[in-house]
């Protein structure tokens, strides 16, 4: 049997819903608020959360928040997939009064699902964080919360939700990815782990894919990852490390700005699947130090990255907009001009590689003459974890910081650039 969890143990996941109908509970002891659970890909977190969402109704709670990286994934993966709450809830399920739970009714067009007792689960999107603005819960559910869009904003307002009820909590189901986010999480006192790997789930997995990714993965960074849930900080080769970021944070007031810029790292397309647009804001000082000041990146039409890139623009009063334009310079200095014809613009190209672009900046760091203000985790997280030698794209808010200082602590205009 299954049994009670403690600390630091991962499920055991046994796909038979006749075994799962005589479980008591599957939570951890213990006074928690949030129980996160890391896990590899295929280490049964979907079934794990929604054995979690069962437990809860049958114990008499009814508000409860569904939150997927997109809607198509808590339709899906949460309510609709093999392991869903469709799949684990049955008819003759009764909740602590002895009410019938039953199979619940999942509404599409309300994006909601009813049990027979009356409770009711909300389906929520990371990608629109402003809905969970309102709403409250006494029970969440965050589905892969590493792979959320706005990943703290939808946090926070599934947070300032989840206050119904005398014991309201909330279960995160993920396969981990470094964030500052996350790593608060970890350790808040008032969060309790679990954790499993995918080959912890073996006898539910086709011994094809075991050994597929075993064989190809083993050893290697994203295997310590993908399967086996582990958090790197920050990747071997990178440029960048979380301890130069540290001591590159700037507390207390600015001293005066010389020039402020905002870079722009235009993506190709925006669907979901797209690149984010680099979006960030650096200030040269007085003191001959730059300052990173602001990151908006994020997937957004040529029109809405245009409007945010000029809305920064006015908002610290810069000096220019500097625009990667290899995909199109006129484009890209018709798209922002569409917004506003009087932006100052400069394209850029890129006539170097990545890596070599990025080490000067990398190299200003080390000297202790670039420092971050506020919060900049998404940028500081793909910083500390693009590794230049392993053939991976380079993130696009980390281009977007590049050319931003480059322009302003580097580069007097380079020749290939043009007004």
């Amino acid at each position: 049997m299954l049994g009670k969890l403690s600390d630091g143990q991962a499920s055991a996941l046994i796909h038979d819903w006749r075994f799962w109908g005589r479980t008591n509970q599957i939570a951890p002891d213990g006074d928690w608020m949030t129980w996160l659970f890391l896990a590899g890909r295929g280490a049964g977190k979907t079934r794990s959360g929604a054995e979690w969402i069962r437990e809860r109704v049958r114990a008499g709670y009814g508000r409860i928040a569904l939150i997927a990286p997109t809607a198509r994934d808590a339709r899906n993966v949460m309510v609709d997939g093999e392991s869903g709450l469709l799949a684990v809830c049955w008819r003759g399920d009764r909740d602590a009064g002895g009410n019938v739970t039953g199979r619940p009714l999942y509404e599409p067009s309300k994006a909601t699902v009813t049990w027979e007792n009356g409770a009711k689960a909300f389906l929520y999107s990371a990608e629109e964080p402003e809905r969970l603005r309102g709403p409250q819960h006494d029970t969440t559910w965050a589905d892969e919360l590493a792979a959320w869009k706005y990943m703290r904003d939808t946090w926070d307002m599934a947070m300032f939700g989840l206050r119904l009820g005398s014991d309201p909590k909330v279960m995160i189901t993920t396969t981990p990815r470094p964030s500052l986010l996350l790593r608060e999480i970890m350790a808040d006192k008032t969060t309790t782990i679990s954790r499993g790997s995918t080959f912890d789930n073996a006898p539910n997995l086709a011994p094809s894919f075991l050994r597929a990714v075993r064989d190809r993965y083993d050893g290697t960074r994203i295997g310590r990852q993908e399967l086996y849930a582990e958090i790197l900080e920050e990747a071997e080769g990178a440029l960048w490390t979380r301890a130069m970021i540290e001591s590159a944070r700037h507390r207390g007031p600015l001293p005066d700005l010389k020039r402020i810029v905002v870079a722009v790292d235009p993506a190709i397309t925006a669907t979901e699947q797209s690149d984010e647009t680099g979006i960030v804001a650096a200030g040269a000082g007085a003191d001959d130090r730059a300052y990173v000041l602001r990151d908006v990146s994020g997937r957004y039409s040529p029109a809405e990255w245009a409007r945010r890139a000029i809305k920064l623009f006015h908002g610290l009063e810069a000096d220019m907009i500097v625009a990667e334009g290899n995909q199109g310079g006129e484009m890209v200095r018709h798209t922002l001009q569409t917004q506003w014809p009087e932006v100052p613009v400069k394209i850029v190209h890129a006539s170097r590689g990545k890596q070599a672009r990025a080490e000067p900046v990398a190299a200003l760091y080390e000297q202790g003459r670039v420092s971050h203000c506020g919060n900049l985790s998404d940028l500081e997280d793909q910083m500390v974890n693009w590794e230049p030698l392993s053939g991976a794209a380079s993130p696009d808010r980390m281009d977007a910081l590049v050319w931003a200082i480059t322009d302003l602590m580097i580069a007097a205009p380079p020749p290939h650039a043009f007004w």
